[in-house]
């Protein structure tokens, strides 16, 4: 057998930049080994599990042996069950036959872009946005055209920025709606502009929705009221917490469905037929009522973060009404933010992530903080970060 390390790597792989938050948690874990205490601000994953009910629709599923493969597409109570919850928050019909359900957001951005991407086609997306999303349009081998946004556009692409930057090798726009790593939405106006300049233009418009819920200054809105022919993606991993599962959705204009059917056969076969059957308890009332709970629990650990970061010295300017992350202006401590993440979490004890997993605009002053912890780790971070800033100061 040749040796592994002398075989050639297909070009993909090198276009692909390390996950630094990834970075950060190996050595947070090498930490914890050596016994210290750390707090993680760093990971985006709800510190809730799923509720009660869900849990038990698991383990029913599998004391009935319903384990055998789903159809590619999902299973049709669980779509007709995504179907009836836009109707139910959003007042909005949307069939059940254009719901796709996917192995985690995840999938349903491969599909989307192996469906819609070909060699040298351009999506534009802002910078910042989630890594992954990128990294999905560069593996199809299109150009991932990161437009940098600033805290005037709230870290968010605008219909005159998708206008200005469309060339003849545009192909269409990536959004999140909530952002990760921003936690700020679209305002509907101008999303309802970025869809028109978008079609406009023969383009597909794809908007990550997996924060969808998790709003705190308005009403949950979904990019489907738009019209049919924009794509969004969902996952039950954030606001139903079931990162774990690895379950998520797709909603496609009725002519996609066929071909992503197609494709879902071939790279997938389908969804873990155990999370399909469980979440099928997200949305009873039972459930529904936890998470409304647990939604105002992010509320209350944002409007504790925001102010007690500020008070320490880093900027936030744009307060993050959606998902939960602050993206703090760290400029006053550093230039250097991967630098300044490691004496962070060597001194202080606590993890954070520098702004360059998200891109290159702002990557040398921007941190990114996660609040989907206990408010007590809040603010015992807080406390840490507050003693490693008077240490420093001398």
């Amino acid at each position: 057998m040749p040796d592994a390390r002398l075989l050639r790597l297909a070009g993909r792989v090198g276009r692909i930049a390390p996950f630094h938050v990834m970075e950060q948690a190996k050595r947070a874990a090498q930490l914890e080994s050596q016994g210290r205490s750390l707090i993680h601000m760093s990971i985006g994953e709800p510190d809730f599990t799923a509720p009660p009910a869900v849990i038990e629709a698991a383990a029913h599923a599998m004391r009935e042996g319903r384990l055998q493969y789903t159809n590619a597409v999902g299973l049709d109570q669980l779509r007709a069950a995504i179907s009836a919850h836009y109707q139910s928050t959003f007042g909005l019909q949307v069939a059940p036959e254009r719901i796709v359900v996917t192995a985690g957001a995840s999938a349903a951005l491969l599909l989307a872009c192996a469906l819609l991407v070909e060699r040298d086609d351009e999506v534009l997306m802002p910078d910042p946005s989630y890594p992954c999303n990128r990294h999905f349009v560069a593996a199809f081998e299109g150009v991932p055209k990161m437009i940098p946004c600033g805290p005037a556009e709230r870290f968010q692409l605008s219909a005159a920025m998708t206008e200005r930057h469309w060339s003849p090798a545009t192909r269409g726009v990536l959004l999140a709606s909530p952002s990760n790593p921003t936690g700020t939405t679209i305002l509907r106006a101008e999303l309802e502009a970025i869809a028109a300049t978008v079609r406009a233009r023969g383009g597909f418009l794809i908007v990550d929705e997996i924060y969808q819920g998790l709003t705190y200054d308005q009403p949950p809105q979904t990019a489907l009221a738009l019209g049919e022919d924009v794509i969004v993606i969902n996952s039950f991993s954030k606001y139903f917490n079931m990162t774990g599962w690895r379950l998520g959705w797709l909603v496609l204009p009725p002519a996609l469905l066929a071909p992503v059917e197609k494709l879902a056969q071939n790279l997938f076969i389908c969804a873990s037929s155990i999370a399909q059957h469980a979440a099928l308890a997200c949305f009873s009332a039972q459930s529904e009522a936890i998470y409304q709970e647990r939604r105002a629990e992010f509320l209350r650990r944002r409007d504790y973060i925001v102010p007690a970061m500020r008070a320490l010295g880093f900027g936030v300017p744009v307060v993050p009404d959606g998902a939960f992350y602050v993206y703090l202006d760290a400029s006053a401590f550093s230039d250097d933010m991967d630098g300044l993440c490691r004496e962070i979490l060597e001194q202080a004890g606590v993890v954070l992530v520098p702004g360059r997993d998200f891109g290159t605009h702002g990557a040398n002053r921007y941190l990114r903080l996660s609040y989907a912890t206990s408010l007590e780790n809040l603010q015992e971070g807080v406390l840490r970060l507050r003693r490693w800033l008077n240490a420093r100061a001398g």
